[in-house]
C-alpha cells in the first residue's frame, strides 16, 4: 500500500475519488439534470488537471514523470523526500472567487503532448455506470491566459498553435468514446480583450470545430460578454452559456442577434451564493428566451460551477448554529440542482403538480425572508442614511498626520513591524477544541491565550521590532472571528467550500443589517499594550475582505452593504 502525504494510501485515495464521482453523477441524474458534467472532479485543482493533460510539465519535475499522482501533487505542493527537493508551482485566485488554482508555467520553446487522459477516463467511468455525461474542458485560449511566461521573448498566447493539436487529439478521443456534448469553458470571454485576442477566438474555434462532430457548449461566467458579444455569437459552437446572475442585462442584446443554429444556456441559478432562487423571476427569463428562440433551443443551468457553494443544506441540523428561519431562505449545491430541475418542469406547457407545489413554497419562503425582522435593523438604516461623501475624507493632510504620529510614538526613521498574525500552533488549536467541547472554561482558555500573547510580545521585543502585534491567537479565522462578534452574521455547521487542494473554508453568511453590539478587539489590544512600552498595533480585517470571504445577502447592492458594515455600533 502506497501512502500519499503520510495520511492515506494511494489506493484508498483513488477509491474514494471514484465513489465521490459516482455519487455526484447519480445525484444529478436523480435530480433531473439532463447534461451531467464529467471531468469536473479534481483531487487538487481543475487547471492543474489540464496542465497535466496537455503535458505542460516544468522541467524540474521530469524525474517524477513515471508516477503521475506523485508528479501531480509535487506540482501542487512541492516535494521534499529523500533526494527529491522540488518547489511547487505558483498558486493564485480563480478570477474573483476564493477558489485558487495552480498557475501553468510556459517557456518560449514549450512543447505540449497528451500526457494524461483524465477527461476521457472519467467519461468512460460514467458510461459504465449508465450515465451519459458532458465532459468539461478549459478552453485553450483561457488556459494559456491563466498561465505565466517563464523567461522573456514571447507571450504565452503565442503558444496556441502548439497547444491546439493536443486539444484535437483529446476531442477526437471523447468523440470516439461517444460523447454527444463537450463543454468548453472560456471565462476570459467575460473580460476585456484586445482585438488581436478576439480575432484569435475566431481562428481557434474554426479549427476546433473541425476536430470533432460532438456538440460543443461554450461556457462563460462571472460576468457578461459585453464587448465580446459579437465574437461569442459568431463562434462555430452548438450552444452558448451566459451567466445571467452576474450580468442579467446581457440577455436582451444576445437574444436580439442570437444565431438560428445555436442553443442558448441560461445561467439563472446562482452558482456563487447560497440564497434560494426566485423561481418566479427566473421563469420570466426562461419564458422570454423561449419566446424568442423556441423550447428546443433553450437550456436551463446554474450560472457557474457549483464548486463555490456548500454541498447540501440538509446536513445543517443544529438550529443553535443555523436557525430554521434562515435555513428556509438558503439553497446549497444539492438544492440548486433541484431548482434547475424545477425550472425545467415549470417551463413546460403543463407543469407537474409537484413543480407547482415547489413554486408555491418558494414564493412563501421568499415572502417570509422579505418580511423577517431578523433582516432589517432600524438603527442601522438610520445611520446609513446619514452617511455622506465627506465622511470618507481625512480631516487633516498626510504631512500633519505624519508629524503627530512621529511625535506621539517616537519611532525611528525606518520602523520595523510584522503584518500581524502569528502561527496558530497545535497547542492553540487544541485549547480552542477543548474549550468548544466544554473541557476548558472560557476563563481557562483566555488565560492560556494571554500567556501565548505574552510570549509573542516578549519575542518581538527580543528581536528588536519597533511596532508590535499581539499575534491574534484568539482568532479562529480572520473573517469568522469578526463575524461571530457582529449582528447580521450567521454560520453553518458543515457549509465547507474548497479554497485550494484539501484546504476548505466555511464562509460566514451575512443575512441582514450588520451591527456591532460590543467592542471586538479592544480587550486584547489593551492587554497586549500592557505588556510592553512599545506601541502595539490594533488588528482588524477590512470590511471589503469580510464581504469577499462571506456569502453576502442578495437583496440589496453590495455598495449599500459595505456602508452598513461600516456604519453602526451600539
Amino acid at each position: 500500500m502506497r501512502h500519499i502525504g503520510g495520511k492515506i494510501s494511494k489506493e484508498i485515495l483513488l477509491c474514494q475519488g471514484k465513489l465521490i464521482r459516482e455519487e455526484n453523477w447519480k445525484m444529478q441524474e436523480t435530480s433531473g439534470i439532463d447534461l451531467i458534467p464529467s471531468n469536473d472532479f479534481s483531487f487538487y485543482d481543475h487547471v492543474l488537471d489540464m496542465t497535466l493533460t496537455v503535458g505542460a510539465i516544468p522541467a524540474r519535475y521530469d524525474s517524477l514523470r513515471n508516477d503521475k499522482l506523485e508528479l501531480y501533487f509535487a506540482m501542487a505542493r512541492g516535494i521534499q523526500k529523500g533526494d527529491k527537493d522540488v518547489i511547487a508551482m505558483e498558486m493564485t485566485k480563480w478570477f474573483d472567487t476564493n477558489y485558487h488554482y495552480i498557475v501553468p508555467e510556459f517557456v518560449k520553446d514549450q512543447e505540449f503532448s497528451l500526457f494524461d487522459t483524465k477527461a476521457v477516463d472519467e467519461y468512460k467511468e460514467a458510461r459504465k455506470l449508465g450515465v451519459q455525461t458532458k465532459p468539461v474542458l478549459i478552453g485553450p485560449i483561457s488556459y494559456l491566459l491563466l498561465g505565466k511566461e517563464k523567461g522573456g521573448g514571447f507571450h504565452r498566447i503565442d503558444l496556441i498553435e502548439r497547444l491546439l493539436p493536443v486539444y484535437a487529439q483529446l476531442l477526437k478521443l471523447l468523440e470516439d468514446e461517444g460523447a454527444e456534448w463537450i463543454q468548453i469553458d472560456e471565462p476570459f470571454l467575460a473580460l476585456d480583450l484586445d482585438e488581436q485576442t478576439r480575432e484569435l477566438y475566431r481562428k481557434v474555434y474554426a479549427q476546433i470545430r473541425e476536430y470533432t462532430k460532438s456538440k460543443l457548449l461554450l461556457t462563460t461566467y462571472f460576468d457578461g460578454l459585453k464587448d465580446n458579444t459579437q465574437i461569442a455569437l459568431a463562434l462555430p459552437v452548438d450552444a452558448l452559456h451566459l451567466d445571467l446572475v452576474r450580468c442579467p442585462e446581457q440577455l436582451d442584446a444576445v437574444l436580439a442577434e442570437f444565431p438560428a443554429d445555436k442553443t442558448l444556456s441560461l445561467g439563472i441559478v446562482d452558482g456563487r451564493n447560497i440564497w434560494k432562487n426566485d423561481l418566479e423571476q427566473s421563469l420570466s427569463v426562461v419564458r422570454k428566451a423561449v419566446k424568442a428562440l423556441g423550447t428546443d433551443r433553450v437550456l436551463i443551468a446554474s450560472s457557474s460551477s457549483l464548486l463555490h457553494v456548500p454541498y447540501d443544506l440538509e446536513v445543517e441540523t443544529r438550529e443553535e448554529v443555523l436557525s430554521a428561519e434562515i435555513k428556509r431562505w438558503l439553497a446549497f449545491a444539492r438544492q440548486k440542482l433541484q431548482e434547475v430541475a424545477a425550472l425545467k418542469d415549470l417551463s413546460a406547457d403543463h407543469p407537474s403538480e409537484q413543480a407547482q407545489r415547489v413554486l408555491a413554497a418558494n414564493k412563501q419562503d421568499l415572502a417570509a425572508k422579505k418580511a423577517s425582522k431578523l433582516i432589517h435593523h432600524a438603527e442601522v438604516a438610520r445611520r446609513v442614511a446619514t452617511v455622506q461623501e465627506q465622511d470618507a475624507k481625512r480631516k487633516s493632510v498626510f504631512k500633519e498626520r505624519q508629524r503627530v504620529q512621529r511625535d506621539s510614538l517616537g519611532l525611528p526613521s525606518f520602523p520595523t513591524t510584522t503584518i500581524g498574525s502569528f502561527p496558530q500552533t497545535k497547542e492553540v488549536r487544541l485549547w480552542r477544541s477543548e474549550m468548544k467541547k466544554g473541557n476548558l472554561s472560557a476563563d481557562e482558555y483566555n488565560n492560556l491565550l494571554k500567556e501565548e500573547t505574552r510570549r509573542c510580545i516578549d519575542w518581538q521585543e527580543e528581536v528588536g521590532l519597533d511596532v508590535l502585534v499581539h499575534g491574534e491567537f484568539e482568532r479562529n479565522d480572520m473573517v469568522e472571528y469578526f463575524g461571530e462578534l457582529l449582528d447580521g452574521f450567521t454560520f453553518t455547521q458543515n457549509g465547507w467550500v474548497q479554497s485550494y487542494g484539501s484546504r476548505c473554508v466555511k464562509p460566514p453568511v451575512i443575512y441582514g443589517d450588520v451591527s456591532r453590539p460590543l467592542p471586538m478587539t479592544v480587550d486584547w489590544s489593551v492587554f497586549a499594550q500592557s505588556l510592553t512600552p512599545k506601541p502595539v498595533k490594533g488588528m482588524l480585517t477590512g470590511p471589503v475582505t469580510i464581504l469577499q470571504w462571506s456569502f453576502v445577502r442578495n437583496d440589496q447592492p453590495v455598495r449599500r452593504l459595505v456602508c452598513k458594515s461600516l456604519g453602526h455600533s451600539r
